[in-house]
């Protein structure tokens, strides 16, 4: 991924974007060429000298199986959104502005791990389940289904881990604009309503 230096980050702010992800796409390579699922994924700290990428396909995806020896990644976006010249300051000073779009997104690679165990895939389903479910006033649980039910739907989907070997990550949030060009994005933004933007701006202002 090209990455210029005022769009890097630290390996401490790479992992806790990595750590961070909750779906993402999932991209093998194949006999037939390249193939990508989006999946929801889970961070395991233990799942190798950098961690691991843990989620589940459908068990009629073909991905599971077709996935070649070798690298693997996952491509994973966070914030992203439209950034108008208007903004800036230096469109009246000079006018020499044009849009651009402002993103963060990182890609991590790794070796695949297939597991066609239903003991892990539950495992994985139950914690997922939690992670997702916290935040509700009457979390759902896996056990409120019936055991038999569960059961079924486990054999019905394969896990897979991306074991982590290396992860590159890109942030652009105007960190190459003038001071004044950045306030002015994220005042614009701001006013737009999208203060998530406008937070994102500010944080990685350099």
């Amino acid at each position: 991924m090209y990455v210029p230096d005022h769009f890097s980050v630290d390996d401490e702010q790479s992992m806790q974007f990595v750590t961070d992800i909750r779906a993402a796409d999932l991209v093998t390579v194949t006999e037939d060429g390249l193939m990508a699922t989006f999946l929801p994924l889970l961070f395991e700290p233990a799942g190798g000298p950098r961690g691991s990428l843990c989620g589940h396909v459908a068990r009629p995806n073909d991905q599971w199986r077709s996935a070649s020896q070798g690298e693997a990644m996952v491509i994973a976006h966070g914030p992203n959104f439209y950034v108008s010249p208007s903004w800036y300051p230096s469109k009246g000073e000079h006018g020499r502005v044009v849009p651009t779009w402002n993103y963060a997104t990182a890609h991590i690679y790794g070796e695949l791990k297939i597991h066609d165990d239903a003991e892990w895939v539950g495992s994985l389903v139950r914690r997922l389940t939690d992670i997702h479910e916290a935040p509700r006033p009457a979390p759902w649980s896996v056990d409120d289904a019936p055991a038999a039910y569960v059961a079924g739907q486990l054999r019905a989907i394969v896990g897979v881990e991306l074991v982590i070997s290396r992860v590159e990550v890109k942030i652009k949030m105007s960190q190459n604009r003038p001071t004044a060009d950045i306030d002015g994005v994220v005042l614009g933004l701001a006013e737009q309503g999208d203060q998530v933007a406008a937070e994102m701006v500010a944080r990685y202002r350099p």
